[in-house]
């Protein structure tokens, strides 16, 4: 027995890399709605464990290392493993290319993570690169309606999102490519893992929440889509935003 390895964070940490190791074998098979959904299912469970480790003061080094392993399993080489099944590899060299590139930025950043926890920096409200989760995530929210419309299967669904997904399907490779430099980038995305879900800040963020809830009710597929592209587009446009901004400063101090 490990000195300071508390058992409950570390068993859902475990289970969410069993559900990354199970979606690589029902792609595998060709059951893509069942391969995405244990990519959605272990966000939940990557962001309970860290939860449960600070609720029980089990926080620890090897938490993190573990933690990270389990990511990189459910969030890197299982989405991209699904992906390559489904779409990368009719591009032949240029697919596969693109499919380690994706595993190796996902590793970057979950190693730049870690770095920072080692180092015991303050706690901040922002993440610097794109999240491997978000990342796993938009890609797996894309195969559940992909499935779901190559399939003609019957689901709540809101047609202007639906008509979307021929055209991101012949994107993915470019969409691919672009998750994996995000990953790696200086952007800055804000820290869910740190939000109390339980007790929103301000009135504007509760009817949010509630908003993000009726909406996964009625149509539960495509919200999560939904979710995870405008997570991805805030970095971006936070981004843009705060150029413009300090462009003006400057403009305004030089005038």
């Amino acid at each position: 027995m490990i000195s300071g390895v508390f058992v409950l964070p570390s068993l859902i940490t475990a289970a969410n890399m069993g559900l990354g190791v199970y979606s690589m074998a029902a792609s595998i098979r060709g059951e893509w709605h069942t391969a995405a959904w244990c990519t959605i299912v272990s966000i939940l469970l990557d962001i309970l464990d860290g939860r449960v480790a600070r609720w029980t003061g089990s926080s620890s080094r090897f938490g993190v290392e573990f933690d990270s392993l389990a990511d990189l399993v459910s969030f890197g080489i299982a989405p991209a493993f699904m992906m390559y099944l489904l779409v990368l590899k009719d591009y032949g060299r240029i697919g596969f290319a693109l499919t380690v590139l994706y595993i190796i930025c996902g590793a970057l950043r979950l190693a730049k993570f870690n770095l920072k926890a080692l180092a015991e920096e303050e706690s901040s409200p922002y993440f610097i690169g794109l999240p491997i989760p978000a990342a796993g995530g938009i890609l797996a929210s894309f195969v559940i309606l992909y499935d779901i419309w190559s399939g003609g299967k019957k689901a709540r669904t809101i047609a202007l999102v639906m008509k979307q997904i021929p055209i991101f399907f012949h994107l993915l490779p470019g969409i691919i490519f672009v998750l994996s430099v995000l990953m790696v980038s200086g952007l800055r995305y804000s820290s869910l893992k740190r939000m109390n879900l339980f007790k929103p800040r301000s009135l504007r963020a509760f009817l949010i929440m509630v908003l993000v809830c009726l909406m996964i009710y009625a149509y539960p597929q495509n919200t999560l889509f939904v979710v995870f592209v405008g997570y991805i587009a805030s970095g971006i446009i936070e981004y843009l935003w705060r150029t413009y901004r300090l462009r003006r400063m400057a403009a305004s101090r030089g005038s």
